[in-house]
């Protein structure tokens, strides 16, 4: 079966920096959906999100832009937003779970009203031409809300539905629910992508054997810590290439160079950095404590001095995460 793979959006990591960065050293990425576009009640797009979007900054890139709300309203104009700038699908973000965002009814809280969901999606489909796909969890509280959901869901001619196979409350903590998504095979006729602790081959491997019937994956927190598992997946291959130090300093550099043009100071851009080796530290094992030397760094000259120290003292590249 071929499989198609998706970039699935975290806020703060996979603006268009990082995707152009992704795309020119690594392979297997189909689809990449980008971060929310949240208004907050104030019916404008900021410049984060313009930039975020405009073609000039996706240029080869297949890129799906995100909404967030639980307003008919500002969805509304989001699409108008994003159809002037020739995107012809929006994705609606009902899988954020973090308290703050579902406390407020958005991401993952939404779930449980398929109410609110049935009268957003009428309007989209009666007042605009936009094709629409979803981001949902199992629900935020239980796994069986996104069942009820599946009433209004089923309704409409959404192009897919993508699942983090999780509750909101969760987080991230604890294991994905697999009967939970299966459950959700069997509620709808929709297409539906699997998403959810994708961070090696052993592990799609796992997920692949499960729902044979899925060919569309959505990878997250995986993507960021190994880029090279997309290519591995495809090419259903565990080996990394010979030259990979070479290829993810040279990743880690164009990534760094567009943090140095957008901030400013070296304590922000190393903080921005930082963030990232939360993630790329877990498949440098041996490389930890040099690593954990690194995130402490405030100047770039002593962040440039441990990350030569990382790259001197790891010799192979391997998944631990």
């Amino acid at each position: 079966m071929k499989h198609t793979l998706i970039s699935s959006p975290l806020q703060g990591f996979t603006d268009f920096r990082f995707r152009n960065a992704f795309h020119k050293y690594f392979e297997g990425i189909d689809v990449y959906y980008a971060p929310y576009i949240r208004l907050n009640g104030k019916m404008e797009i900021k410049a984060v999100y313009q930039r975020d979007l405009q073609h000039k900054n996706n240029r080869g890139l297949n890129v799906t832009p995100q909404v967030m709300t639980c307003n008919a309203d500002e969805i509304l104009f989001v699409i108008e937003y994003v159809q002037s700038l020739g995107y012809q699908e929006l994705n609606w973000n009902l899988g954020c779970p973090y308290p703050m965002v579902t406390n407020r009814g958005l991401g993952s809280g939404l779930i449980a009203n398929p109410e609110k969901i049935d009268h957003i999606l009428e309007r989209i489909h009666s007042e605009t031409d936009i094709t629409m796909s979803m981001k949902m969890r199992l629900g935020y509280d239980e796994p069986t809300e996104i069942l009820r959901a599946f009433n209004v869901l089923n309704k409409y001619p959404l192009k897919n539905i993508g699942i983090h196979a999780r509750i909101g409350k969760q987080l991230y903590v604890g294991g994905v629910d697999w009967d939970g998504f299966a459950k959700c095979l069997d509620h709808t006729n929709h297409k539906l992508y699997y998403n959810g602790d994708i961070t090696s081959v052993d592990s799609f491997r796992s997920v692949a054997e499960r729902f044979p019937m899925i060919d569309h994956w959505m990878i997250g927190r995986g993507l960021i810590a190994d880029p090279w598992l997309p290519f591995m997946i495809k090419e259903n291959t565990t080996e990394y290439p010979e030259d990979r130090i070479e290829i993810f300093s040279d990743f880690h550099d164009m990534l760094f160079r567009q943090f140095e043009e957008k901030l400013t100071g070296d304590k922000a851009i190393i903080r921005k950095m930082v963030s990232y080796w939360e993630y790329f530290e877990t498949v440098m094992p041996k490389a930890k404590k040099e690593i954990k030397k690194l995130k402490k760094t405030k100047t770039i000259e002593d962040y440039d001095y441990y990350l030569s120290k990382v790259y001197d003292t790891f010799d192979t590249y391997q998944v631990s995460y």
